[in-house]
């Protein structure tokens, strides 16, 4: 029961959607697909609850043997045991058949299917013919769900589908937030949870495989750095199931965590030619495994791109996990964590910042777009832009043991003066966030100054 409170936990507004769209049109076409381990399978059960379904888990197989699961799982639902045993030719004269003995309204969802399309191309294109033929008049509830961003986004979402324009409502499932997490780690502090959303993410199945009596460490040294331990291999085991030939993915990737943020970084840390690692880097965003980042000011176009990857255990993987397999697989966790010690903080510092964003988006929620900038060696954590108000933040997150003095804030104002951006009419905000707070100095000189405002992990933990 408690494993299923923490699954659920800030999933309601997802579970309303498809409550809502069901109860207005039981005759509907819905998209469900996000991240691995995101929890889709465990929120479409939820909804299925007491409602007639059939829920159909496609594997990869043989189109014929996940066309006879299918029918075996619709003649259970029909009652009908001369229905499983009819040989039928293809997916258009299951569906057709199965609608002619279908007397009452059902739910039909079909998880994983981008597993189908990779074992037939043509899939998009037949249950467009499905969809029109013979299920868009009938009363049949269909949601299909994809673990595969790019190919659900590319093959069933995109405008050159041909089930593009068919579907009824989509929804992107997302990892959580960090403010969840306090629901998974009740009795930790914002520093350990911080610390458990460095190397988890917001993924609740990971999350959920934590001791959450523990503390981040030794969850770390029995959960992640250990051999045999689900977390250990989950990232390569993911990684395999997308690329036949990963290694010179596996190399970029272990390059960007490393810190070679840069496209020419990345080239000569790899050794890869520039052609070649533009098409990796290509795939890789197209799978939502690493982003493309550019400075909050400038547009898209700019060749002034940092690469990251897609979320903390992917990143915290290739950072601490791939590199030091030798020593996880001789137990020689305490050495490991010795090596790793400086790296380690680092890597929450960096999270910090994540954490501190979304903060700021709870602090002032008229700004708009929110991000990192730089130029050349010059960089300032965060930068909050209102364009219609021409409001803009400057901020800076600490995550050291230190009080933050007005050193800080007074280098924060140089740095802001090198942005370009609506400079004759804007109005300047500075915020700071530290995880040891402030000299009574700093807090003293701007306590009721409104264009400056400083939070620590309590204030952090409040707001968010």
């Amino acid at each position: 029961m408690i494993i299923m409170f923490k699954q659920f936990v800030d999933r309601e507004k997802e579970l309303k959607w498809l409550e809502k769209t069901y109860k207005n049109a039981q005759n509907g076409f819905l998209i469900l697909y996000g991240r691995r381990r995101t929890g889709k399978t465990e929120l479409i059960k939820q909804f299925l609850k007491n409602k007639p379904h059939v829920y159909f888990l496609a594997g990869t197989k043989p189109e014929k043997e996940n066309i006879h699961d299918l029918q075996k799982l619709m003649g259970d639902f029909l009652g009908d045991t001369t229905f499983k045993k009819i040989q039928f030719k293809g997916w258009e004269d299951l569906f057709t058949e199965f609608t002619k003995k279908t007397k009452t309204p059902v739910i039909l969802v079909i998880d994983e299917f981008p597993y189908l399309i990779e074992e037939n191309k043509a899939i998009p294109s037949i249950f467009q013919y499905i969809w029109d033929e013979t299920l868009k008049d009938k009363n049949i509830f269909l949601i299909l769900c994809g673990s595969s961003i790019g190919m659900m986004e590319t093959q069933v979402l995109g405008y050159k589908s041909p089930l593009y324009g068919r579907r009824t409502g989509q929804w992107k499932l997302e990892p959580f937030k960090f403010n969840i997490l306090k629901y998974f780690f009740p009795t930790s502090s914002f520093e350990e949870r911080l610390q458990f959303f460095s190397f988890l993410d917001g993924i609740p199945d990971y999350l959920n495989k934590m001791d959450n009596k523990k503390t981040p460490i030794w969850n770390l040294k029995n959960k992640i750095f250990k051999k045999g331990e689900y977390l250990y291999e989950e990232a390569e085991n993911l990684l395999r199931q997308e690329f036949r030939e990963p290694r010179n993915y596996f190399s970029i990737l272990q390059a960007i965590s490393e810190g070679n943020t840069k496209y020419g970084e990345i080239c000569n840390r790899t050794g890869l030619s520039k052609s070649l690692a533009s098409q990796y880097l290509n795939n890789l965003i197209e799978l939502r495994i690493i982003r493309k980042e550019f400075p909050v000011t400038q547009r898209k176009e700019s060749r002034n791109a940092f690469y990251y990857l897609s979320d903390n255990y992917y990143d915290f993987w290739f950072e601490f996990i791939y590199p030091y397999k030798s020593l996880i697989e001789e137990d020689k966790q305490d050495i490991l964590l010795r090596n790793i010690s400086e790296k380690l903080q680092k890597h929450y510092a960096s999270v910090f910042e994540q954490v501190c964003r979304q903060a700021l988006r709870k602090i002032d929620t008229s700004i708009v777009k929110i991000g990192r900038w730089w130029h050349k060696d010059i960089e300032i954590d965060i930068v909050g832009l209102n364009e219609e108000k021409n409001i803009i933040v400057f901020g800076e997150c600490k995550w050291t043991n230190k009080k933050v003095d007005i050193d800080v804030l007074e280098n924060l104002k140089r740095k802001s003066k090198e942005i370009k951006w609506k400079n004759d009419i804007r109005k300047e905000e500075f915020i700071l966030f530290s995880k040891s707070g402030f000299t009574s100095r700093l807090e003293e000189m701007f306590n009721n100054v409104t264009s400056v405002k400083l939070y620590d992990l309590k204030k952090i933990d409040k707001i968010i």
